[in-house]
C-alpha cells in the first residue's frame, strides 16, 4: 500500500466529510435528528463504493479501488488510538471522592446498562442466536462493543475479531452501531418530548426551540469561541504538533505496557498453550492508560501548563470524524446480510434495554433531576457520545442541573472499563477463551452489584 494510496483516501474521506456537512445543512431531515456528518458522509462513501454501485455497474468496486477500501477499513484501528490516548490529556485528574459524589448515580446507572447489554447479548446469544442461527457465541458481546463503544470501538477491535477468526463480527458491530446512532437519536427526542408531556424534566429547551443554525450544525458569528490556545511560540514549536506529539507519547506508553503484559502472559498462564487474552487485546485501552499516566506526570511537573484541553478536543474530534467516515465506508453489507436474523435480533435487544433502563432503572438510582442526568447516558449508550452531550444540553440548557458536569466526571470511572474501555476490548478474548457460560455469569454479577449500588447507595437519597 503506498503512501500515495493512503493520501488519496484521506483527500476522498475529506471530501465525503464535506458533502455530508452540506446534506446536513440543506436536508431537513437530516438536521432535525442531528445526524453527524461522518456518518452522513461515511453513508455516501459506502453508496459509491463496492457494495452497492460495485453491485449495480460494471466497476467491482465503484467508483473507488481495492487499495483504497484497504485504506478505509485499516484507518480506524489507527484513529482509535488517537481518540483514547487523548481522553484525559488536558484535564486534571480530580480525586476519587470528589468524582464519586458528583457522579456516582451516573456511573451506576451507565454501568448498569453496559453490562445489562453483556447480560442480554449472551442470553440471545446462547439461546437463541448459537442454537437456531448457527451464529458464532462471540455474537454476545456486539450489542455493548457497538452500542456503549459505538463506531470508534467496532473498528478498533477488527484486529481482534480477525484474530479470533470472528472476521463477521466486525461488520455486524458497525451496522449496529449505526442503528445505535440514529436509533438513540430517535428515541432521545422522543424521551425528551415523553418527559416534557409528563413533567419529569425541570429546565429544559425543547428540540424545536432550537433555530436554524443549531439544527444545522452552524455557530452564529457572536456565540463562536476559542478552539484551541497557542500554548507555545510557533517559532520554537507549533502548538498543534507538540500536542500531536504529546498523544504519541501516551500511545507508545500504552503500546509499551500492552507489549509488557503479552510478554508476562506468554511466560505464565499463556504458555504452553495456555489460555492468552492480552494477545487478543487491541491497543487503544493502554493507549487511554498513556493517557492518564502521561497527564499524572503532566499535573505534577507541567508549570507552564503547555497542554491546552481544547486543542486537544480538536485533535481528537478530528480523529474520531475521519474515523466513522471510513468505518462506514468500509462497512460490508453482505456480511450483515448473510447475518441479517443475528443482526436484527441484537439491534432490537439493545434499543428495547436501553429504553427500559432509562425509564425504569435512571429515577430509581439518580436522585435528583433524573431525566436531566440520565438522558446524557441514555445517549451514550446507544453508540455516541456526543448524542448524549447533545440530549443533555436540550433538557439543561441553562446548566442547572449540573448534568455536563456530572456526565464528564462519570467517564473517569467509565470508559476506564466499558464504553470502549478494557472489558469492552477484552469481551470478545474473553467469550472465547471462557465459554459464554462463564461471561454470563461474571457480567450478572457485575450488573446486580451496580444495581445494587446505585439504588441503595444513591437513590436512597433521592427525599
Amino acid at each position: 500500500m503506498s503512501a500515495e494510496i493512503i493520501g488519496l483516501s484521506i483527500l476522498i474521506l475529506g471530501v465525503a466529510l464535506i458533502i455530508g456537512k452540506i446534506i446536513r445543512i440543506y436536508i431537513p431531515v437530516f438536521s432535525k435528528f442531528f445526524l453527524p456528518s461522518s456518518v452522513i458522509g461515511g453513508t455516501v462513501i459506502l453508496i459509491l463504493g463496492p457494495e452497492i454501485l460495485g453491485m449495480v455497474s460494471n466497476f467491482d468496486y465503484g467508483l473507488f479501488t481495492q487499495e483504497i477500501i484497504n485504506v478505509f477499513k485499516e484507518l480506524p484501528i489507527l484513529l482509535i488510538n488517537v481518540i483514547f490516548a487523548a481522553l484525559f490529556l488536558g484535564k486534571k485528574i480530580p480525586k476519587f471522592k470528589e468524582i464519586w459524589e458528583i457522579a456516582g448515580p451516573q456511573v451506576s446507572f451507565g454501568q448498569t446498562v453496559a453490562w445489562g447489554q453483556y447480560v442480554i447479548g449472551l442470553l440471545l446469544a446462547i439461546f437463541i442466536l448459537a442454537p437456531f442461527f448457527n451464529a458464532n457465541p462471540m455474537v454476545g458481546a456486539l450489542i455493548e462493543i457497538a452500542f456503549e463503544g459505538g463506531h470508534g470501538t467496532s473498528a478498533g477491535l477488527a484486529g481482534t475479531f480477525a484474530e479470533l477468526d470472528f472476521e463477521e463480527g466486525l461488520d455486524l458491530a458497525l451496522g449496529l452501531a449505526t442503528v445505535g446512532v440514529i436509533s438513540g437519536i430517535v428515541f432521545g427526542v422522543f424521551l425528551i418530548n415523553w418527559a416534557i408531556n409528563n413533567q419529569k424534566t425541570k429546565f429544559l429547551k425543547k428540540p424545536e426551540e432550537f433555530d436554524e443554525n443549531q439544527l444545522r450544525g452552524i455557530i452564529d458569528i457572536e456565540q463562536r469561541e476559542e478552539s484551541g490556545w497557542l500554548t507555545t511560540s510557533p517559532q520554537s514549536i507549533e502548538p498543534l504538533a507538540l500536542h500531536l506529539s504529546v498523544i504519541g507519547v501516551a500511545i507508545l506508553l500504552g503500546w509499551g505496557v500492552l507489549e509488557f503484559l503479552i510478554f508476562i502472559e506468554s511466560i505464565s498462564w499463556g504458555a504452553d498453550d495456555g489460555f492468552m487474552i492480552f494477545a487478543y487485546l487491541p491497543l487503544f485501552p493502554l493507549a487511554m492508560l498513556g493517557g492518564i499516566l502521561v497527564q499524572i506526570f503532566l499535573d505534577r511537573l507541567d508549570t507552564y501548563k503547555i497542554i491546552d484541553r481544547n486543542t486537544i478536543n480538536r485533535i481528537q474530534g478530528l480523529s474520531l470524524d475521519f474515523l466513522i467516515v471510513s468505518a462506514i465506508g468500509g462497512l460490508s453489507l453482505k456480511v450483515i446480510g448473510n447475518n441479517i436474523e443475528v443482526f436484527l435480533i441484537l439491534a432490537a435487544a439493545g434499543i428495547i434495554w436501553n429504553i427500559i433502563a432509562f425509564l425504569f432503572i435512571a429515577p430509581k438510582m439518580i436522585p435528583r433531576y433524573w431525566v436531566e442526568r440520565g438522558i446524557g447516558d441514555f445517549g451514550q449508550s446507544m453508540g455516541m457520545t456526543a448524542a448524549g452531550l447533545m440530549m443533555i444540553r436540550i433538557v439543561d440548557t441553562q446548566g442547572d442541573a449540573k448534568a455536563m458536569e456530572a456526565f464528564g466526571y462519570k467517564q473517569l470511572l467509565f470508559e476506564p472499563f466499558v464504553g470502549g474501555g478494557l472489558m469492552t476490548a477484552a469481551s470478545v478474548p474473553l467469550i472465547y477463551q471462557f465459554g459464554p457460560y462463564n461471561i454470563l455469569i461474571f457480567s450478572s454479577v457485575i450488573m446486580l452489584f451496580w444495581i445494587l449500588v446505585g439504588i441503595y447507595r444513591f437513590g436512597n437519597q433521592k427525599r
